[in-house]
Order: structure tokens, then C-alpha cells, then sequence
């Protein structure tokens, strides 16, 4: 049975993936799927960030040893997550048997107005400074993640609560800005084989980052015609059948070699 560890992105925690892990355990044969949440989010909410994405790799990896989890591992991860995902397949190839990256950006592949369209700049910093109403907080959150805010209505009550249970701290928010914004992948691609997940309309991440990617690495791609960046959210069957296409497509190739 294969380990699928699930990696969130900024300030979001294992329930916020909803009901995604378990349509993937269903629709992925074989899978054992692993929800980790990074340091300072959700049921870590009260441990501080790292302020590297090396940091949050060794938390991880240690988190894992700890509960008697033994790679390799598969790892799909959204956005900062998938930052994490990456350095991991460097730092420990043989750990890693694969990556699904979702919606994510790197430097210096892509410039900073790309990795973080600048019509969030303002909307970000005021849910990471100011004080709002949880319910104000998780709504401008999913208009910004979603293409179809309106029809994932039912998600805000789940998250009020989540955000009450295991509020992230604002210096958490910040050291996880900051250790995005100051990652810097290598030059060469990751020793593991990668699946790229992109959004065409992605409001938050500029989609031209993942297609970017694809070039730079020579990796799989593909592209959602109309979810956002919460591609999980919005097109849950949509990721399923991808990653079952990709694990197909490699195990054939193995079967030829």
C-alpha cells in the first residue's frame, strides 16, 4: 500500500482538505493517505513556523519517524505545500516516490507579480493583520481560492469552526510568508518524477508559474480549464483522475523497461 502524505498551503491545516482524502483513498486503489499539517497551522497552531522551507521538511519528516510512518512516500501538496514537497524530493530522493504539485510558483522560475498576483497583495495582508469577523475571514478566503465560490457555500460553517478550534497566530502567518518568499529552488529538477495540477483561472497563483515549471523541469502537466486555486475544492474528481492517469502511465513505462 502506498503513502500519500496530503500537504496544505499557507495558514491552512489538514480539514480544510474537507472531503477530498477521502474521495482520493477511494478512487486511488491501494493508497494510505496521510494529512500532515505544517508547523503553526491547524493542530500546530501554537508551534512557530519555520522561517525555512527546510525547516518545515524536517518537521515533517520527523512528525512521520514519530508516528512509525517509513517512506518512500508519495507527496501531493498544494501551493507552500508543495514548496515542501519539492525541497523533501532533494534533500531525501530516496524518501520520495513521486510529487503532485498543485498550484505552486517557485523562485527564480517565475517573477514575484506571478507567484502572488498583486490584486491579493492588499486583501492578504489585512486577513493577516487585522482583526475581522471568522466568518468575513473564510469567505474572502474562498472567493480568493475558488472560481465558484458561491456553489462551496457549505465549507464556511466547517471552517469558522476550524479557525476557532486552532487559530493561526499572525507571526505564524508571517513566517510562512516569509520562508515562501525566500525559497529558492535548485537549478536542476527534483530526482522525483513530478505531476503538475494547475488552475487556468487561479486567482491567486498567475497559472503561467506551473506552465513555466513544466518547461524548466520537462514534467507533466496538466491544466484545469475553470477551477481556482483550491483545485481539491473544486474539481476534486478532476485531481483523482489525474493522479490515477500518471500512476497508470508510470507503471507502464516500469512494466516496458
Amino acid at each position: 500500500m502506498a503513502s500519500w502524505i496530503f500537504l496544505r498551503g499557507l495558514t491552512r491545516g489538514t480539514a480544510h482538505w474537507g472531503r477530498f482524502p477521502d474521495e482520493f483513498r477511494r478512487a486511488v486503489p491501494n493508497s494510505r493517505v496521510i494529512p500532515l499539517d505544517l508547523p503553526g497551522n491547524g493542530t500546530l497552531n501554537l508551534v512557530p513556523s519555520p522561517l525555512s522551507i527546510t525547516g518545515m521538511v524536517s518537521y515533517c519528516r520527523n512528525e512521520l519517524l514519530r508516528r512509525g510512518e517509513k517512506p518512500p512516500y508519495y507527496l501531493l501538496a498544494m501551493s507552500l505545500g508543495a514548496m515542501v514537497a519539492t525541497e523533501w524530493s532533494y534533500q531525501y530522493p530516496n524518501e520520495v516516490a513521486g510529487c503532485v504539485l498543485i498550484n505552486t510558483s517557485f523562485r527564480p522560475i517565475s517573477p514575484f507579480y506571478r507567484r502572488l498576483r498583486p490584486r491579493n497583495y492588499l486583501s492578504l495582508l489585512r486577513l493577516t493583520l487585522l482583526k475581522a469577523a471568522p466568518s468575513d475571514r473564510e469567505r474572502t478566503i474562498l472567493k480568493m481560492t475558488s472560481s465558484n465560490a458561491a456553489s462551496h457555500e457549505q465549507v464556511i460553517p466547517d471552517w469558522i469552526e476550524t479557525r476557532l478550534e486552532h487559530p493561526v497566530k499572525e507571526v505564524n502567518a508571517l513566517r510562512q510568508l516569509a520562508a515562501a518568499a525566500r525559497y529558492r529552488v535548485a537549478a536542476a529538477p527534483p530526482p522525483a518524477e513530478v505531476l503538475l495540477l494547475a488552475s487556468a483561472q487561479d486567482k491567486l497563483v498567475n497559472v503561467e508559474c506551473s506552465l513555466a515549471i513544466a518547461t524548466k523541469w520537462n514534467c507533466s502537466l496538466e491544466l484545469h480549464p475553470s477551477a481556482g486555486h483550491d483545485l481539491p475544492l473544486d474539481a476534486p474528481l478532476w485531481v483523482t483522475e489525474q493522479v490515477r492517469n500518471w500512476l497508470r502511465a508510470r507503471s507502464g513505462v516500469a512494466r516496458e523497461s
